[in-house]
């Protein structure tokens, strides 16, 4: 069953309810403490990169991926995306699968495998970062920066896989954004008290095919993602007129009757309606007409430094 992420995870104190449920972060704890404990396999064969987070979802993993992607073979560097295989997860690996070189395996080590036989020169994996057996060569923790870390608790007291001071075994921070009124300064305070020597890359998302939409309309906006207040603060900050909103569970596998609900509900109100392109591709076919999808696009605001930052590290490996 997959479950809505509560919202008390993201308020800024833990209430009540985080407190209860604090004494079950030790089952969390002891995982991530036996993990470090595991010897990791470093692969001299191919580079890695892993883009993770510590924060459940929503932090932009799968377009940070594309993006490096992108970055990389204009440095004549020859990568592929990776991703575990899930099959709740298969929004985002056809969204990988469409946009780059991909392989999806149900074991990261077996992907490393094929990807060294396929002759690949390096693997972004999208989502790892607390894998048991691989060490990998420049792994990134992302970030929304207005949810930053919600409360601070592990789960299921709150939304975090590991305790923040794992940063220390980080290199690199992508830090999404989708107003300027997020409090960037303190959140690069906070990361520098940690690890002094992380670099932190702000990021922007952009709707890459506004120009289909009409904005003086109506609409009624749905998703099933990590974070849907990102979805709707990107409409709202290009002007979008959203007069409702359905929310659900990550990676929900939606139902004729959800989408007909949402059909009923747009069509009362005269409104259009718009979806995610991952959860665009969950939809039954027979809908899809009626619905339709925002592509956005992941900005780096200073990608000059991107670029050095990669080649730096990718000199360093070698």
């Amino acid at each position: 069953m997959i479950l809505k992420k509560p919202k008390f995870w993201d308020f800024k104190k833990p209430n009540f309810f985080a407190y209860l449920l604090y004494p079950f972060t030790i089952f969390v704890e002891i995982n991530n403490i036996i993990s470090s404990l595991i010897p990791k396999k470093k692969f001299t064969e191919i580079k890695t990169i892993c883009i993770g987070n510590l924060y459940v979802g929503g932090t932009g993993k799968t377009p940070t991926s594309l993006l490096l992607y992108d970055l990389l073979r204009n440095m004549n560097i020859n990568p592929v995306t990776a991703k575990k295989f899930y099959n709740n997860q298969m929004d985002e690996q056809k969204l990988l699968e469409e946009n780059s070189n991909f392989i999806s395996l149900s074991d990261r080590k077996k992907i490393v495998k094929k990807a060294i036989e396929m002759k690949f020169d390096m693997i972004i994996f999208d989502d790892g970062l607390q894998e048991k057996w691989i060490d990998y060569d420049i792994k990134f923790a992302c970030f929304d920066s207005e949810k930053w870390i919600g409360n601070g608790h592990l789960i299921p007291s709150g939304p975090l896989r590991e305790k923040m001071n794992a940063l220390k075994n980080y290199h690199g921070i992508f830090l999404k954004t989708v107003n300027e009124v997020s409090d960037l300064d303190y959140i690069h305070n906070k990361i520098r008290e940690i690890n002094p020597n992380i670099e932190v890359f702000v990021s922007n998302i952009e709707i890459k095919n506004i120009s289909e939409f009409n904005i003086d309309k109506n609409y009624i906006i749905f998703s099933g993602i990590g974070n849907p207040d990102s979805f709707k603060k990107l409409l709202l900050k290009n002007k979008f007129k959203i007069i409702g909103e359905v929310s659900f569970p990550d990676h929900y596998n939606y139902q004729d009757k959800d989408i007909f609900e949402i059909i009923d509900k747009a069509n009362s109100n005269n409104a259009e309606i718009i979806t995610t392109e991952k959860d665009f591709k969950r939809i039954p076919r027979i809908f899809r007409e009626k619905i339709s999808f925002i592509k956005i696009n992941m900005k780096i605001k200073d990608e000059n430094k991107l670029i050095q930052f990669l080649k730096t590290k990718i000199n360093e490996i070698n």
